[in-house]
């Protein structure tokens, strides 16, 4: 039986996210080997080969002058902090904690709308973006025994994360994608082989570790084909959504690699987060209705 391009779309958003998942454990489980610039280099040696090779088989590549182009800039500079600061946090803190809190980015890139674009939002998705943002608070605990302060470095990240989304949207529509994804990948790598000395000196990897580099290089490309065909399949309000199941994958491999289990307050403030989240796509699909009514040239009322 076919699948619905809804139901399609969503189960390639869930597909994205847990290779985004296993990613990140990865990476938390090298850190124990090696420093995490280290990791953003060898990593990213292996998804810059990867993803440079489809760029020259898709014929996407361009100048090496439209790294200036603003928006360009602003993105690839958005990716650099909220790499540096995720890899920075799940270093020291819980990955189901961390990536808890990077949920609250679409309610970032929405705030982010407003205050950089302008866009109009309307009170319900205010309440919204407030209720997201106190989950995050209920998870950091500013204040109180249990604060770490790595959680406000994931909190930054996710700043620099809506940063890179915003400015991705403003990018001109002849520059690739692809390329972009590939000049992103270069700078991340760069900037790792520059953090490895002051965090603490090279570490020659194990072959293992080797494996798992090109391993999580090879998910991230997958993660990120999903995302593209799953925006593609279905719509964005009934897909978007299922990005929330990477909390649950988070939650799974911080548990079954790291024996870390959840607490009372990571708990609440990630529901908080995920339902606020959740409310405001439905928001934006019920904002949007009209438009694509007009759009259509249908009556609204259907006669």
């Amino acid at each position: 039986m076919a699948l619905s391009p809804n139901l399609r779309g969503s189960l390639l958003m869930a597909a994205a996210m847990a290779a985004f998942s296993v990613t990140d454990a990865i990476s938390k489980f090298l850190t124990l080997q090696m420093n995490f610039g280290e990791v953003m280099l060898l990593r990213g040696i292996f998804a810059g080969v990867l993803i440079g090779a489809l760029a020259t088989h898709q014929r996407a590549l361009r100048p090496l002058r439209l790294l200036f182009v603003t928006p360009v800039a602003l993105r690839i500079s958005g990716e650099i902090g909220g790499t540096i600061l995720f890899l920075a946090a799940i270093t020291h803190l819980p990955l189901a904690n961390v990536s808890a809190i990077i949920q609250s980015q679409p309610l970032a890139i929405t705030l982010g709308a407003v205050l950089i674009l302008g866009e109009p939002v309307g009170w319900r998705r205010w309440l919204a973006i407030a209720a997201g943002f106190a989950g995050v608070l209920i998870i950091v605990r500013p204040g109180v025994d249990g604060f770490n302060q790595f959680a406000l470095l994931a909190l930054v990240a996710v700043a620099f994360y809506a940063l890179r989304d915003i400015a991705t949207k403003q990018i001109p529509a002849d520059i690739p994608a692809l390329f972009v994804t590939f000049l992103t990948t270069i700078a991340i790598t760069l900037v790792g082989a520059i953090l490895i000395v002051p965090l603490g000196g090279w570490a020659t990897p194990s072959g293992h570790a080797v494996v798992l580099l090109a391993l999580s290089a090879v998910l991230v490309l997958i993660g990120y084909q999903c995302i593209i065909l799953a925006l593609r399949a279905g719509d964005i309000s009934a897909v978007a959504p299922f990005r929330y199941t990477q909390l649950l994958w988070a939650i799974l491999f911080g548990y079954l690699v790291f024996g870390d289990a959840p607490d009372g307050a990571m708990v609440v403030g990630a529901s908080v987060i995920v339902l606020s989240g959740i409310y405001a796509f439905h928001r934006e699909r019920v904002r949007n209705r009209p438009l694509a009514i007009d759009a259509s040239g249908m009556p609204r009322d259907g006669s």
